[in-house]
């Protein structure tokens, strides 16, 4: 299979942060952790800040157009607006985010099991979406809180333990996301080491069939994401493309596990 070729596999969106206020008087987003992907943020309008939880302790770091900054996996991250803020995302491993690669902070007894979890997650169908879209940011924030709070004391002990409880969620799907893995970054990653390994031997082909993508417009309606509304770009290869260059095969190919989809 070959990787799609935008760079490095990854996913590509915009985002307005939530601009009302949570529980704690702050405009913005619902914090939450990813298991695998790691985030970037590319401040294109407006100011905030965004507030982490990590292995450095509890951090607000402003944010201002121009700003580029990400976060590793196990990075609880919460985008706080102090006016106008938008961003440029881009997350590593186009398709986990998706699939669920992400845990709201919610209070302990909402992460005690999937249901419980989805229940407090979901936004459902009709016109209160926005109104379910808060109230799950709210709880959010809540859990967050007692997170900081903690952290902030000097205990660990209530970050690792839903740390704990968000790899719990989502062990079911890890099987899955390694496929995804292994058709978005690791092909790309694949791709560029045989173009490398191609060049050493004077191979050029590649090079003759160049071509240059565009993305669509992302739809005009923006979803209710976690931290506000998001447009995500679509950046699989246009089908009058479907003919891409054929890359020569890497003389080494890391050993993978067998795909279980």
């Amino acid at each position: 299979m070959s990787a799609p070729s935008f760079p490095g596999g990854t996913a590509l969106s915009h985002l307005d942060i939530y601009d009302d206020a949570a529980p704690d008087g702050r405009c913005g987003g619902a914090p939450h952790v990813h298991l695998v992907s790691t985030e970037a943020y590319v401040i294109t309008a407006g100011r905030g800040e965004l507030q982490t939880l990590d292995a450095e302790g509890a951090r607000s770091t402003p944010l201002a157009p121009g700003d580029v900054l990400w976060f590793t996996p196990g990075t609880v991250h919460r985008a706080v607006n102090h006016g106008g803020l938008e961003i440029m995302i881009l997350m590593s491993a186009a398709g986990l985010p998706e699939g669920g690669d992400a845990v709201l902070t919610f209070p302990p007894e909402h992460l005690a099991d999937r249901s419980a979890y989805a229940a407090a997650a979901a936004l459902g169908e009709g016109p209160d979406r926005a109104e379910r879209a808060a109230r799950r940011r709210d709880l959010a924030v809540t859990g967050m809180q007692r997170l900081r709070t903690a952290l902030e004391a000097g205990d660990r002990g209530p970050l690792e333990e839903f740390l704990a409880a968000a790899a719990a969620l989502v062990r079911d799907r890890a099987e899955d996301w390694a496929r995804i893995v292994r058709e978005h970054p690791l092909a790309h990653a694949q791709q560029a080491l045989a173009i490398t390994e191609a060049l050493g031997r004077g191979e050029t082909a590649h090079l003759t069939q160049a071509r240059m993508h565009r993305a669509a417009p992302p739809a005009a309606e923006r979803a209710f994401g976690m931290c506000g509304r998001i447009r995500a770009y679509d950046l699989t290869d246009p089908s009058d493309h479907a003919e891409r260059p054929q890359i020569p095969e890497t003389t080494e190919t890391p050993e993978t596990p067998e795909d279980h989809r």
